[in-house]
């Protein structure tokens, strides 16, 4: 048990990275003007899209090709009637008959960046229509680094609030050991917000890490709202040193102190809550008030946790251990009621409890928390069982207040030569513990040792479900919410699907110039009919043309398939018009990709396709 707290921060590790997913952004687009795949009479004079909450707009929101694949000359996006649920760009003048493509890419009011394209005809559809120009969804390792320093912030900021609240709430009577996880737990969070603050940039353009640098991008960066918290969050962290520098030194704080530390893990929290989900959709300011409070709680319970770790390597606190069970009795209660609120308020229905990512992420995290209260319960059970039994070894005042007996002396004998009293049987708790304390024998035999390390060992797996709870969460965070799937769902328009049914497969033929990405949309991703389409990605980003592109799908669980997608070259990018899949599950997507007339390459994924 001695390394508990290395053992926990290891297996925080292992969890973040293994349970790390891409991160679907929350706004769904809702449809478009011109539809998809229409033809008009006349040229439009703009185009509108309408999503299913706010989004940010960026320099290069909007690329529009005419038949050619030319990109035409536009004005700068904004959004349509002042709703920010939309944008909007102005078309040139006397647009020419043909088929145009416009690819888009905005940032979701939850800081993540989505992006896709669609095509409409003047007159008539053109012979060849423009590539799809939308790039890839997201560059692989920009995403990657972006996906573990915004969980590394999370974990940090967990360990940081909680272990400050757990010194200041709870009283150990030795805080100097709780200092590393203070400097471990800021120095992170520092260096997790300095990396999201340079990678912004290219996390929304979708581009390399090498373009993280620019001077342009970064000026972007700092000016956008999600830009500000984190050099928000930067700011606040300078106070926050001088503030815990003085907390494993004092034991009692003054109400002052108490209260500005209340306020920086406030403040701290609102940088999260200001940048995620809690700002769109209803009830925005009772969201962000939720967020926070959820934030905190589970911050004061995880990283509380790990502090009473640290706490119970030597002798446990019986003291300490109490208030730290009030503290995490009050989280539970207030991780309970906003919970609560927060599900509701992203479910909207309760068909997509399981018939969205959103609900059954939501599901799976109350599977564990309720495996959290049931190891909390255990842990409260051994803490009350080291107090009873301590407590009942306590020396009562009576017996200490009471006149010593004398032993009889001998007849002849004085008091001074008398034999020394035979030395006491000892207790059925076994011997006492010498000067040099007691054995291992002893200590097995002791039922106060015994519940101490049934103590240490509940603490253990409370903290260990506890961080599962907590990636859950990070996940959450970063999935479409059951209310704006439905909705986009019921509303999409012709060859719109939903985020989820977009998949990205690298693929590397083992040649030169035979790497890049197949980006696959299924439309709508559900049984029955769906019309596929395939984008190919070089290395570099930039569409690649491959000889043939083979698509199949198989349901090993019913022995369903190969079911071939006949996919076509449609010049730039590859579809077929009917792809049927009978039934709903976990189908195994595999696509190969030919890059020479010899050379090919073959790799699969697992999608969900629902009912």
């Amino acid at each position: 048990m001695v390394r508990g707290p290395a053992l926990l921060a290891a297996v925080l590790v292992l969890l973040v990275l293994g349970g790390a997913a891409p991160a679907s952004a929350h706004a769904a687009l809702r449809s478009t003007d011109p539809g998809d795949g229409t033809v008009l009479p006349r040229a439009p004079r703009a185009v509108t899209l309408t999503f299913t909450e706010s989004v940010g707009l960026r320099d290069d929101s909007f690329r529009v090709l005419d038949p050619g694949g030319h990109r035409l000359r536009t004005e700068d996006a904004g959004h349509a009637d002042g709703r920010s649920d939309t944008a909007r760009v102005t078309l040139p003048d006397a647009l020419g008959e043909g088929t145009y493509t416009v690819a888009w890419r905005v940032v979701s009011a939850d800081s993540h960046p989505v992006s896709g394209a669609f095509t409409f005809s003047v007159g008539k559809p053109s012979a060849t229509t423009a590539a799809n120009a939308a790039g890839p969804t997201e560059d692989p390792l920009t995403a990657t680094l972006h996906r573990i320093a915004r969980y590394l912030a999370h974990l940090a900021a967990a360990l940081l609030v909680g272990t400050a609240a757990f010194t200041a709430l709870c009283r150990p009577p030795d805080p100097a050991p709780l200092r590393r996880l203070l400097v471990t737990g800021w120095w992170t969070l520092l260096a997790a917000t300095v990396a999201l603050l340079v990678l912004r940039a290219p996390y929304e353009a979708g581009t390399g890490p090498a373009t993280a640098l620019n001077a342009d991008a970064l000026g972007r960066t700092v000016t956008s709202r999600p830009g500000a918290l984190l050099l928000t969050r930067l700011a606040l962290l300078a106070p926050a040193a001088l503030f815990l520098a003085r907390v494993p030194r004092r034991r009692e704080h003054g109400p002052l102190a108490t209260a500005s530390g209340a306020a920086l893990a406030v403040g701290l929290a609102l940088t999260w809550a200001a940048a995620e989900h809690a700002v769109a959709g209803p009830l925005v300011p009772l969201a962000v008030t939720s967020a926070v409070l959820h934030l905190l709680a589970t911050a004061v319970w995880l990283g509380g946790l790990v502090a009473l770790l640290t706490s119970l390597r030597g002798s446990p606190d019986t003291a300490t251990v109490a208030r730290f069970s009030r503290v995490a009795l009050v989280c539970v209660t207030v991780l309970a009621v906003t919970g609560v609120f927060q599900s509701w308020r992203g479910l909207g229905s309760w068909p997509a409890l399981t018939g969205t990512t959103y609900g059954r992420l939501l599901l799976a995290k109350l599977a564990g928390v309720s495996l959290l209260l049931l190891a909390a319960a255990v842990s409260r059970r051994w803490m009350a069982a080291l107090v009873t039994t301590e407590a009942a070894r306590a020396p009562r005042p009576e017996a200490a207040r009471a006149p010593a007996v004398e032993a009889p002396v001998p007849v002849g004998a004085s008091p001074r030569t008398a034999a020394p009293p035979p030395p006491p049987a000892p207790s059925p708790a076994g011997p006492g513990p010498g000067p040099a304390g007691p054995s291992a024998g002893d200590e097995a035999a002791d039922p106060v040792a015994s519940h101490r390390r049934g103590l240490r060992r509940s603490v253990l797996a409370e903290a260990v479900v506890a961080a599962v709870v907590l990636v859950l969460t990070t996940l959450l965070a970063g999935t479409v919410p059951g209310r704006a799937a439905v909705e986009a769902a019921r509303s999409a328009p012709a060859g719109g699907v939903l985020p989820a049914s977009v998949t990205t497969i690298p693929f590397d033929a083992g040649t030169a110039g035979g790497r890049g990405t197949v980006q696959i949309t299924l439309d709508p991703g559900r049984t029955g009919d769906n019309a596929v389409q395939a984008v190919v990605f070089g290395p570099d980003g930039s569409l690649a043309a491959v000889p043939e592109l083979r698509l199949s799908f198989t349901l090993p669980d019913r022995g369903i398939g190969p079911i071939a997608a006949e996919l076509v070259d449609r010049g730039g990018y590859w579809s077929a018009n009917s792809l049927t899949l009978p039934l709903p599950g976990t189908w195994t997507m595999k696509a190969t990709v030919r890059v020479t007339e010899v050379d090919q390459v073959s790799e699969s994924r697992r999608i969900r396709i629902l009912p």
